[in-house]
């Protein structure tokens, strides 16, 4: 399923600077960013209910936020966009 995640990290300290680069390189590992903080993720349940977990961990609910919306399997009749596209689709093909 397509994990839409946005976040938004206070910065204002230096432990709130850490923080976002946490939750940005956990974010890295599981998607692709398609704005500053926000990513497209293909997980499967389990895998979204372990980041879902590990950005929580990460963030300080008192001054931070964190939002995940589940966009399904068939997400690509639900996602529109206009503009520059990301650097490559999450469900093609990726030659290395």
């Amino acid at each position: 399923m397509l994990v839409l995640i946005t976040y938004d990290v206070n910065t204002e300290t230096p432990a709130g600077r850490r923080r976002l680069r946490k939750v940005a390189k956990k974010c890295v590992d599981h998607g692709q960013r398609v704005q500053n903080s926000v990513f497209e993720c293909l997980l499967d349940a389990a895998q979204y209910a372990v980041l879902k977990a590990e950005l929580a961990a990460l963030i300080d609910p008192d001054l931070d936020s964190l939002r995940f919306y589940q966009l399904g399997n068939s997400y690509k009749s639900k996602v529109e966009h206009i503009g520059l596209h990301p650097a490559f689709e999450q469900d093609g093909v990726l030659i290395l």
